[in-house]
C-alpha cells in the first residue's frame, strides 16, 4: 500500500449478545475473537487489523454493548454544545462514571474517526432500548452501516427493522456472520463504500486487495492438491523376508502402514489449507453427515466418491487398467488398486480380509537371499478421483466456515444405505476434464519430467478452475 492510503477503520457497536463479536471475526477472518452466548463478555475495545502481503489495509474495532442507551441518548439531547465536541465532551464528562463505563469504552473509537456498524440480531422483534441506540448513533454525524445479522433462519421481524434503519442509516444489509462465504464478505465492503465518499478510494483498493489474496489462496491450493496427489500416487513401501512362509503376514502389515501413510499425507495436505485460509486455533470438526468422516480406505468413500462404473471403465481403459479395474466394479470398488499386479503371487488366487479385495502384492527375489514385498504404488486410478473430490469437498468445507462460527448445528444424517449417489465434484467433469486426469495418473511416475511438465500444468490448470468455480458457486 502506499504512503497516502487511508486505512479504513470501522467500530462494531450495538446491544450485548447481538452478534458484533462474530460479525468482527468474520468480517477480519480472525478465529482469535472471544465469541461467547453469555452478554457483556467484551468489556473493553479491541482493535483488529486485517493484514495482507504484510499490509494493513482495514481493521474492525469489537466494542462492549450498550449498557445505558436511553440515558447517554439524553444526555446528548441535552447537551449544549456544537455537534463537534458532543463526543469529546461527554467522554470527558463520564470517563470514571461506572455507569457509563461501557458506553465510553464504545463511543471513543467513533470519537476518534472510526465508522460504525451497527449490528443487530434480526430475529428477534425491535425494542425501545434499540430506537435509543439508533438515535444516538444518528446523532454522532458519523458514516454508519446496520448490519440485520440473522442468528436463525426467522425473517418475521426483518420489515420492522428495515423501516427503523432507513431513519437512522446510510446503507443497510442482511449479514449472517455464522454462514457468510467470501462473496458476501466482499459484498459487504463494497456497500461500505456508499456510507462515506472519502472512504471510496481506500475501500476499492481494499476489495481489490482481498480479491488479489483469495486468487493467491487458490493458486497455493491448487499447489498443495498437485503436491497431496503426487505424494499419494508414487508412495510405495518395501520390506524383506527370509522365507516364503513370512510373506503373508508381511503383506497384512504392509497394507496397514501403507494405509496409515497415506492418511497422514491427506491429513497433512488438508491442515495446510485450513492454514492457508487462516483458520488457525480452533478444529472444526465436520458435519455429521460429511463423508468426509469416513475413512479414505473406507468402502463407502469409494463408493460415494470418484466416478460411477461406467465413466471408471472408460478411465481405466485409457490408462492400461481395464482388468483390474473391471474386477473392482464389481466388486463395488473395494481392491483400492494398493498391491501391484506384476511378480509372483502371495497366497493362492486374490485375497480377501478385513472386507477388502485386495489384488496380488509385488514379490521380488532378492540376490543374496530372501524375498522382497511391495506395497504400491496405486494401480487404480479410483484412487485418484477419490482424493481429488475429498480435498475439494474440504476446501469447500473450509472457505464457508465463517471465522465467527464455532460449531455445528444438528443435522439428521440419512441411514438410507441403500442409495448411492455420487457427492463429489469428478464424477460431473466434462471428458475433456478427466482427460486430463487420465494422462496425470499415467505419467505421474514418469521419470521424463519434459512431458510430465506439460501435464503437471494442465492438472493445476483444472484443479484451479475448479477451485474458482467451488468459490464462485457459494455466493
Amino acid at each position: 500500500m502506499t504512503e497516502d492510503f487511508l486505512i479504513p477503520e470501522f467500530a462494531i457497536v450495538g446491544h450485548p449478545n447481538e452478534g458484533k463479536s462474530t460479525v468482527v471475526s468474520t468480517l477480519s477472518e480472525d478465529d482469535s475473537v472471544r465469541i461467547s452466548p453469555i452478554p457483556g463478555e467484551t468489556a473493553e475495545c479491541r482493535v483488529f487489523p486485517v493484514m495482507i502481503d504484510g499490509d494493513e489495509v482495514i481493521r474492525f474495532i469489537d466494542t462492549p454493548g450498550f449498557q445505558a442507551p436511553k440515558k447517554t441518548l439524553a444526555w446528548i439531547k441535552a447537551f449544549k454544545g456544537t455537534d463537534e465536541q458532543m463526543l469529546d465532551t461527554f467522554l470527558d464528562t463520564h470517563q470514571n462514571d461506572p455507569d457509563f463505563r461501557d458506553e465510553c469504552f464504545l463511543l471513543q473509537p467513533i470519537a476518534d474517526g472510526a465508522g460504525i456498524i451497527y449490528v443487530v440480531d434480526g430475529s428477534r422483534p425491535l425494542r425501545k432500548a434499540d430506537k435509543a441506540e439508533m438515535e444516538l448513533l444518528r446523532l454522532t454525524g458519523r458514516p454508519r452501516m446496520a448490519i440485520i445479522n440473522c442468528k436463525e433462519d426467522e425473517t418475521l421481524y426483518l420489515d420492522t427493522w428495515k423501516k427503523e434503519f432507513i431513519k437512522h442509516f446510510n446503507s443497510i444489509r442482511i449479514f449472517n456472520a455464522h454462514h457468510a462465504t467470501y462473496a458476501e464478505r466482499i459484498a459487504l465492503l463494497d456497500s461500505l463504500k456508499s456510507v462515506e465518499q472519502v472512504w471510496q478510494p481506500s475501500l476499492e483498493k481494499v476489495i481489490r486487495a482481498f480479491k488479489r489474496d483469495w486468487e493467491r489462496r487458490n493458486h497455493r491450493t491448487a499447489e498443495l492438491i498437485c503436491e497431496l496427489l503426487q505424494d499419494s500416487l508414487t508412495y510405495k513401501i518395501n520390506k524383506n523376508c527370509t522365507s516364503k512362509s513370512q510373506m503373508e503376514s508381511v503383506r497384512v502389515k504392509l497394507t496397514e502402514q501403507y494405509k496409515i501413510k497415506i492418511n497422514k499425507i491427506e491429513q497433512k495436505s488438508h491442515f495446510k489449507i485450513r492454514k492457508l485460509f487462516k483458520h488457525n486455533i480452533f478444529n472444526y470438526d465436520l458435519p455429521a453427515q460429511s463423508i468426509l468422516n469416513e475413512d479414505l480406505f473406507a468402502s463407502r468413500t469409494w463408493q460415494l466418491l470418484g466416478l460411477n462404473p461406467g465413466q471408471l471403465t472408460t478411465a481405466a481403459a485409457v490408462t492400461g487398467g481395464a482388468l483390474g479395474v473391471a474386477l473392482d466394479v464389481a466388486a463395488a470398488g473395494l481392491t483400492f488398486g494398493i498391491f501391484t499386479a506384476i511378480g509372483s503371487a502371495v497366497g493362492a488366487g486374490s485375497a480377501f480380509f478385513g472386507g477388502e479385495r485386495m489384488t496380488k502384492a509385488k514379490v521380488v527375489g532378492l540376490k543374496l537371499g530372501g524375498w522382497q514385498v511391495s506395497v504400491g504404488p496405486n494401480t487404480n486410478i479410483q484412487f485418484l478421483y477419490v482424493l481429488l473430490d475429498r480435498v475439494l469437498l474440504y476446501y469447500a468445507h473450509i472457505i464457508n466456515w465463517a471465522h465467527g462460527r464455532r460449531d455445528y448445528e444438528h443435522t439428521q444424517v440419512s441411514s438410507d444405505e441403500d442409495k448411492i449417489v455420487k457427492q463429489g465434484y469428478t464424477s460431473a467433469w466434462d471428458d475433456s476434464a478427466k482427460k486430463i486426469c487420465n494422462r496425470y495418473f499415467t505419467d505421474i511416475s514418469k521419470k521424463d519430467r519434459r512431458t510430465f511438465d506439460y501435464v503437471h500444468k494442465n492438472m493445476m490448470h483444472l484443479i484451479k478452475l475448479t477451485l474458482d468455480k467451488i468459490s464462485q458457486s457459494e455466493v
